[in-house]
């Protein structure tokens, strides 16, 4: 017992003591960090203008809302997740069977692809 107090007593005095500059050190480290917003702001201005982004309007959520149909009963009847219709919704690009199956779901032919995804480049 006397030895474990001992060994403990050695490692309590290895740690340093507070000194008076703390603060001060505390104060620097957060003069050095950097506001989020400031490198938002920076990367938005690095982004190459002249590419082309891969989000594409589409009339997906407008189609489903007439259908009276909710995400998860087009995912359903698709056979395709919830992100996945979420993420077709948004624009974002997917495969020609994904449209395919979408479109099965809603009840529409394939010839109705151009009036619900838009044109394809």
């Amino acid at each position: 017992m006397e030895q474990r107090e001992k060994s403990v007593g050695a490692d309590v005095s290895a740690i340093p003591e507070l000194t008076s500059d703390e603060p001060e050190r505390h104060r620097a480290r957060a003069a050095v960090a950097v506001d989020t917003s400031t490198v938002a702001a920076r990367a938005r201005e690095t982004k190459p203008k002249g590419k082309k982004s891969s989000v594409r309007k589409n009339r997906l959520r407008e189609t489903r809302i007439e259908k009276m149909m909710s995400k998860a009963e087009l995912a359903r009847r698709a056979n395709l997740s919830v992100l996945t219709i979420d993420r077709v919704e948004k624009g974002l690009g997917c495969r020609m069977d994904t449209k395919r199956k979408i479109l099965e779901a809603l009840g529409m032919s394939l010839a109705d692809r151009v009036r619900v995804f838009g044109e394809e480049e």
